[in-house]
């Protein structure tokens, strides 16, 4: 119980050590409880062989669906297929607000249709549901959590680098690095956890900051397809060194976009899940601020890389 505010001074004065040091217990007791009282809806997270995380969702309290997260992408986005064939009830498409039960939570969205979405899944939603909230993906523990603010045992973790968000276009980027032959880029990347490759470079920035693509060994040349279905053509290089925070990844297989852009009216290089899932991940969506973690993925085999070169 807290100190009556009518006590005089001059009845504490011959306690005054006991009082403080009452004052201190208060606030440790305080900030304790502040912590010990922050909201965190734990879920189940999978990810695939094809580099695609998701968790179960309600759609309109009927539907049970698996729903990649996408930082690429914002609202709730289900593929063609589930819109016609699999939905217990008629969706209206662009400005009808449905609810989307994710874990113990429900939100609010419009829905948009789409093509493809990631391997074994039936869409994606995106990370506007979660504005003012702080998301963890922990892929340790394979558990996907909303918090109501940063854990302090984030902040107090030395092996967490912070990464600061830049929106654009209702979706975000983080600064990275990009070296070859003793050149260096530092520029935005979109953040996203919906692209299943480790990042796609974005040639015309290349060409502006005169980076030595000629000296990148190509991997091979793919057609890859964007969300709407739309053909891609995409080469595989690999990369000398890729900066993220304070980590370096090297010899990294990252793709270079020459047409077709999948951001239209963008120039912007991609970081994808590939890459991401490496770390564990707050997105601290109060302070505009991500934290990165090595995690028990860091040192695994890309699925492009140049010993797979035939």
């Amino acid at each position: 119980m807290q100190p009556s505010m009518n006590i005089s001074f001059y009845h504490l004065k011959p306690n005054l050590p006991i009082y403080f040091f009452t004052i201190f217990l208060i606030a440790i007791t305080n900030c304790s409880y502040a912590q010990n009282s922050l909201v965190r809806d734990t879920m189940s997270l999978t990810i695939n062989e094809q580099n695609t995380v998701y968790v179960k969702a309600i759609f309109n309290e009927k539907d049970s669906l698996n729903l990649n997260f996408d930082t690429g992408t914002t609202e709730l986005v289900l593929t063609n297929d589930i819109l016609k064939n699999k939905l217990n009830s008629e969706t209206k498409l662009y400005n009808t607000i449905y609810n989307l039960k994710i874990g113990n939570n429900v939100y609010k969205t419009r829905v948009y249709d789409a093509e493809l979405s990631g391997h074994g899944t039936d869409g994606r939603f995106g990370w506007d549901l979660f504005k003012g909230k702080v998301v963890e993906i922990n892929y340790n523990e394979n558990i996907f959590v909303v918090h109501s603010q940063i854990p302090d045992y984030v902040l107090s973790d030395n092996h967490y680098t912070k990464l600061y968000i830049n929106y654009f276009s209702s979706i975000f980027s983080v600064e990275s690095t990009i070296s070859q032959n003793g050149e260096q880029i530092t520029d935005c990347f979109l953040f996203d956890t919906g692209y299943q490759r480790t990042a796609m470079l974005d040639n015309d920035l290349l060409k502006q900051g005169n980076f030595p693509v000629e000296k990148m060994e190509e991997i091979k040349k793919v057609m890859m397809k964007g969300a709407q279905g739309n053909e891609v053509p995409v080469i595989t290089s690999n990369l000398e060194m890729l900066k993220i925070g304070r980590y370096e990844l090297k010899d990294v297989p990252v793709q270079q976009i020459t047409t077709n852009k999948p951001m239209r009216g963008h120039d912007i290089h991609i970081l994808g899940n590939e890459i991401l899932k490496r770390f564990n991940i707050f997105l601290d969506f109060q302070n505009n601020v991500v934290y990165l973690k090595p995690n028990k993925l860091y040192n695994i085999e890309y699925i492009e890389s140049k010993r797979d070169k035939a």
